[in-house]
């Protein structure tokens, strides 16, 4: 079998590409649409917050001292270790007992790890404050 005719069985048919065409806008169009974007920005969000939370956690908890590369560093390579590993395994489970349950399990996850930070006894020891806010 050559690709062009490869090519020929993988094309719709034009029946079914002038339907698509002419399908409506409806309201199930726009909530995937905001579903799916909710889900970028989350995931967006957990990236793209670390460079000022970390500005603000060295002006608490190091009171006039430079936060470390070192320390930096680690946190940045935590964050991105942790988002594909959630990636990997959450995907998996997803695939396995369906999306929903794991998009539900994951939100659990979330409210509980933000209630955890929020209720962290963590006052002045950098190393707990540290440990707490990688939930």
């Amino acid at each position: 079998m050559n690709s062009e005719s490869q090519i020929k069985k993988r094309t719709l048919p034009p029946r079914v590409l002038s339907s698509l065409d002419a399908a409506r806008i409806q309201w199930y169009h726009f909530k995937a649409i905001i579903i799916a974007g909710m889900g970028l920005f989350t995931d967006a969000y957990d990236l793209f917050c670390i460079a000022p939370i970390m500005k603000m956690i060295s002006h608490i908890y190091y009171h006039g001292d430079s936060i470390t590369t070192a320390v930096l560093s680690l946190s940045y390579a935590i964050a991105l270790l942790g988002t594909a590993t959630g990636q990997l395994v959450f995907g998996y489970l997803g695939d396995r007992v369906g999306r929903r349950r794991v998009y539900e399990l994951c939100l659990i996850i979330m409210i509980l790890s933000s209630f955890g930070c929020g209720f962290s006894v963590c006052t002045s020891s950098r190393s707990c404050v540290m440990v707490s806010l990688k939930f």
